[in-house]
């Protein structure tokens, strides 16, 4: 479930923070503190104390895992430390601040005032986060094929393939085994890539040893012969090794070699992570549809899918306000598109399959999650439920900013939509279409099923058993529809709706900027910005 998780440093620094001591300046101390829920806060860690000093900044960094799915809201504190004691109770406050970690991530510097309580500043001072991904990203990506390789069957040639090893700790560790190349004696494999610091320990002269063996079913592999190198010398491509069989050299004075192994691809190259590109300054566009379509029931009827109850909450709203939370942190603008298809609106009661807001033609952009929420609860007695429901215009909408997007060959805009509905799409092939198109662009499709309806198309769009297909046979190029039964989530906690539904976007962000070969997009750091409302449902 939790696709993107990696380890995220913390670097700190305050300025102008208020002075506790008589003689001196505050000996400032800052504690990270991570929202565990229900008022509860768990620390998980500290900087070093910084003596005598208003503006310091600390050299001690912190550590915490980073989750895309989830809103990981943070506390920082600054503590005047004057006695040893680990208890900050006895020590004066000078003021917290609190963010999420997708704030920090997607700011790359995030500079907050530091408040002593609500609505009561710590004097001018402030405190500035930023953030680093804590994993070497190269990775080693080799392309290798052998010449006239010893036959080593008896019936037949030979079965060959390789197994790299790193020498280390005085013994071999191996790091890479490929496939085998049945009956050949000169195989081309296939081109491979191995974490660098898997590969050679983060030392490109690490001595490697490869082996060529002949497969046998049985597993007694026959050694057709070995060669010892280094990354820096299988660099220098296109590169030649013999392939040595030690007992056949000791034995035979006329022995040359087992054959030839040809490196004729060898380069270190960066692995691009999701906060990789969205540290780079990659912004995710969010936009939500809802279906305002008849089969949802009358919403002043208490059994209708979109009845608002007393509290002012409906399956609707619960399952925006999960993955809208998470997903508002990435959006720099924090404008939000937000459509409602299938409804007939005022004043000529035509059906209209965009706009949210009772006023076509423009559809509503919400300036947060708390606009669209607001929003939704102003359209629904104006605008009467119908049908049908129809996908295909708000995929091929969100599609043509995709396709902008794409045109300008950089990896700065990622495009999110969130369709919330009751059932059975209605233009299931113009649905298709859609979604094949939309696949070769930067862009991915949630889909939250409300109620309790047959969803098996919406789960023939999640692709996960293979490619979505068009009528005529044309297949999406990755797989970018994610689809969500509410009802399972009921009686979990709201943290778990969002954990599922974006648990796949990372990972198709990535896939797409990496087919298009696009490294992060380099860009000054964004203007720094407080905590975002979060929506009341």
């Amino acid at each position: 479930m939790a696709n993107c998780v990696t380890l995220v440093q913390l670097s700190i620094s305050c300025d102008h923070l208020i002075d506790k001591d008589i003689s001196s300046k505050s000996d400032p101390l800052c504690v990270l503190l991570q929202d565990m829920g229900g008022g509860n806060w768990a620390e998980l860690g500290r900087t070093e104390r910084v003596r005598n000093c208003s503006n310091p900044e600390f050299s001690r960094t912190l550590q915490l895992e980073y989750h895309f799915e989830t809103v990981q809201k943070l506390r920082f504190g600054i503590y005047d430390i004057d006695n040893k004691t680990p208890e900050l109770g006895d020590d004066d406050f000078l003021g917290a601040a609190e963010c999420s970690l997708g704030q920090i991530v997607s700011s790359q510097m995030l500079t907050l005032p530091l408040m002593l309580k609500p609505g009561k500043p710590a004097g001018k001072g402030t405190i500035t986060v930023s953030a680093q991904e804590l994993k070497d990203s190269r990775i080693v990506t080799m392309e290798v094929e052998a010449r006239n390789l010893d036959k080593k069957d008896f019936l037949g040639k030979s079965d060959p393939f390789l197994e790299f090893f790193r020498q280390g700790d005085g013994k071999l560790h191996l790091v890479y085994r490929s496939e085998v190349i049945k009956n050949n004696l000169n195989p081309t494999w296939k081109r491979f890539s191995v974490p660098f610091q898997h590969f050679c320990g983060g030392d490109p002269s690490t001595p490697i040893q490869v082996r060529c063996s002949d497969h046998d079913s049985d597993g007694s592999h026959d050694l057709i012969g070995i060669f010892h190198t280094s990354l820096a010398q299988l660099q220098a491509v296109p590169a030649e090794f013999e392939c040595i069989h030690p007992e056949k050299q000791q034995k035979k004075k006329s022995y040359k070699n087992s054959g030839i192994i040809y490196v004729k691809i060898c380069q270190v190259e960066t692995e691009y992570s999701f906060l990789d590109y969205v540290m780079g300054g990659c912004q995710i566009n969010f936009t939500v549809g809802v279906d305002f379509t008849g089969s949802n029931g009358d919403p002043s009827s208490p059994d209708s899918l979109h009845y608002l109850s007393p509290t002012g909450v409906n399956e609707y709203l619960t399952a925006l306000w999960s993955v809208g939370s998470v997903i508002q942190d990435y959006d720099s603008d924090k404008l939000f598109p937000a459509f409602g298809f299938g409804a007939q609106v005022p004043p000529d009661w035509q059906v209209s399959s965009l706009p949210a807001s009772p006023h076509p033609p423009s559809f509503l952009v919400a300036v947060s999650i708390q606009g669209i929420v607001d929003a939704y609860r102003q359209a629904l007695p104006q605008v009467r439920l119908y049908g049908p429901t129809n996908f295909a215009p708000i995929i091929n909408h969100v599609a043509r900013f995709a396709a902008q997007a794409a045109y300008q060959g950089t990896a700065s805009q990622y495009f999110v939509l969130l369709l919330l509905t009751d059932g059975a799409v209605t233009d299931v092939a113009a649905t298709c279409e859609a979604v094949v198109h939309a696949s070769k662009l930067p862009m991915s499709v949630i889909i939250v099923g409300v109620g309790g309806a047959d969803f098996e198309a919406m789960e023939q769009l999640d692709a996960d058993g293979g490619p979505l297909r068009t009528r005529s046979g044309e297949a999406s190029a990755r797989d970018i529809v994610q689809f969500v039964p509410y009802r399972k989530f009921q009686n979990a906690p709201r943290e778990a709706l969002a954990q599922t539904v974006l648990a796949e976007v990372p990972t198709q962000v990535v896939s797409y900027f990496k087919a298009q070969g696009w490294a992060p997009f380099k860009m000054p750091p964004s203007p720094a910005k407080g905590p975002v409302q979060t929506p009341q449902v």
